[in-house]
């Protein structure tokens, strides 16, 4: 009893002894923070140097009348408030270009997430030999030149190129795709969604991959059909997989701009320019404030657009 008793004392005491005392734990804290901005502060220089900097500097160009002639005497640009968006909303040219990217989210996106699915379907399950081949195969455009792809397509979107030799075999008179209005923005359609259906069709290999193949042989017990399991178990499982591809796809196609660049200039009868070309027009004219207001309105469709497709798959999930 006696000895117990005076071994717990001693080892309270050190116990007490080995405890941090208040400034030294202090000063060892203190210096784990900053060793730990040390190694952070060059991506926080470049972060703030290229990207919040220029954030912050276009979003206030947006609310001002700054033109190509106001760099060199900044103090003559004068605040303007929202007369930029105001001023957008009234350019039929602007309205046009929204219209325009709108039909192209909502024609490409649906089609290149069918699309890419349907072909991951087939390397998961379909496609025996040659997997690596094929996988490599639809993932190339991803990595093509975009000059290159403009090329190509450009040779095919001929009065006399390939598709409308195909299409004549059947006794059709294919357009003039990229100078006919109604057929310049399908003719990208397509060449988009051939070029950019590679990466959601990776995603949704690896969420297909991730699905327990239990869940389908169960599936199948119960005497459910092929079509049945995918729609009733597969589809299901890849929520949280095709909320990633829609908000990826949502990013991407509303900043359309690389193919009318290459492939139209915007037109014809601006019938393909989108509101990232508009907003590089205006940069071009030296209208620097109502290409900041552009840009910014393309960032808030995104931010909208991604907002929605998060509370729909949530609500769903």
């Amino acid at each position: 009893m006696t000895t117990t008793t005076s071994v717990e004392p001693a080892r309270e005491r050190s116990s007490t002894r080995q405890r941090p005392q208040g400034p030294r734990g202090g000063s060892g804290r203190l210096q784990r923070t900053l060793v730990a901005w040390a190694f952070c502060s060059p991506f926080v220089l470049l972060f703030a140097t290229f990207g919040l900097w220029p954030v912050l500097s276009s979003l206030s160009m947006s609310v001002t009348d700054i033109t190509s002639k106001d760099v060199e005497t900044p103090f003559s640009v004068n605040f303007v408030g929202l007369e930029n968006y105001a001023t957008l909303f009234a350019d039929p040219t602007f309205v046009r270009a929204a219209l325009n990217t709108l039909y192209f989210v909502a024609v490409g996106i649906p089609l290149t997430m069918v699309i890419s699915l349907a072909i991951a379907v087939a390397l998961n399950s379909g496609i025996q030999r040659a997997k690596g081949f094929f996988r490599v195969a639809y993932f190339a455009p991803v990595v093509t030149s975009i000059v290159a792809i403009a090329v190509v397509w450009r040779y095919l979107y001929k009065p006399d190129g390939m598709i409308n030799s195909v299409l004549s075999v059947v006794g059709i008179s294919g357009p003039d795709w990229l100078n006919d209005p109604n057929w310049s923005m399908p003719a990208l359609i397509l060449m988009a969604v051939w070029r950019h259906f590679g990466i959601p069709m990776v995603i949704f290999l690896a969420g297909l991959q991730s699905i327990p193949p239990e869940l389908h042989e169960a599936a199948v017990v119960d005497g459910a059909s092929r079509w049945r399991a995918f729609r009733s178990v597969t589809l299901p499982l890849l929520r949280p997989t095709t909320l990633v591809v829609a908000v990826l796809l949502s990013i991407s196609y509303l900043q359309f701009f690389e193919e009318p660049f290459v492939m139209t200039s915007g037109g014809p009868l601006d019938s393909t320019t989108s509101i990232s070309y508009y907003a590089y027009e205006q940069f071009g004219f030296g209208n620097y404030g109502m290409a900041s207001a552009a840009s910014y309105v393309l960032v808030t469709a995104i931010a909208l657009l991604s907002l929605l497709q998060f509370r729909l798959f949530r609500a769903k999930a």
